[in-house]
């Protein structure tokens, strides 16, 4: 329990006194002023936080746990079949049209093929006196 986020999901929520209020160089309150803001935010954070989580986290980690579980179910027994079956039914039709467009178009692409291939590209240097 003691690393609560193993993970590192909440790693850009810094939210300690030094992470939010900070005094520029030369610009200084009173240190009795900075010293207790910094014991009544630490304090008033924790306090509401603690509050928060006790009214708010279970029925929140109830919900969560429920839909993360109504999420499952979905994409276990209706998003994964369709998609499987989805991929069974695009493989015939995929093997069909190839056959189509293997008899139909494969001869003329071919033909096509051939006679473009015969085409020379070359590099010639005009020299100054010719005219193109």
């Amino acid at each position: 329990m003691q690393n609560r986020d193993p993970n590192t999901l909440n790693e850009y929520l810094q939210v300690e006194f030094d992470d939010v209020i900070a005094e520029p160089e030369g610009t200084y309150s009173v240190d009795c002023v900075w010293k207790s803001s910094n014991r009544l935010f630490t304090c008033s954070k924790n306090c509401c936080y603690k509050t928060l989580t006790l009214i708010c986290g279970l029925p929140i980690a109830f919900i969560s746990g429920c839909t993360f579980a109504c999420l499952s179910f979905q994409h276990i027994w209706c998003v994964s079949p369709a998609l499987r079956q989805c991929r069974i039914n695009c493989y015939m039709v995929r093997q069909y049209l190839t056959s189509i467009l293997d008899s139909c178009l494969g001869p003329c692409c071919s033909e096509m093929g051939l006679c473009l291939s015969r085409i020379r590209i070359g590099k010639y240097q005009l020299t100054s006196n010719e005219v193109v």
